[in-house]
């Protein structure tokens, strides 16, 4: 399924939340939320920055900025 599909989907089925997963290097699964408003076709080429320095085990705030 490519970005145009996808985006096609949540436009379909009225979506209002995108739900990013993914697993830390401790093993433990975190997510990311996005309004369907915030989640664009350039995320599937360029990804989603986020604060890792939330996230245990990650980066410290001062070199926190990740992409999913």
């Amino acid at each position: 399924m490519n970005a145009q599909e996808v985006l096609k989907m949540i436009q379909e089925n009225e979506v209002r939340f995108v739900d990013l997963r993914f697993t830390d290097i401790q093993g433990k699964e975190q997510h990311v939320g996005l309004p369907v408003s915030a989640f664009e076709e350039e995320h599937f080429e360029h990804g989603h920055p986020f604060d890792g320095s939330s996230i245990g085990g990650w980066k410290g705030i001062q070199a926190s900025d990740m992409i999913l």
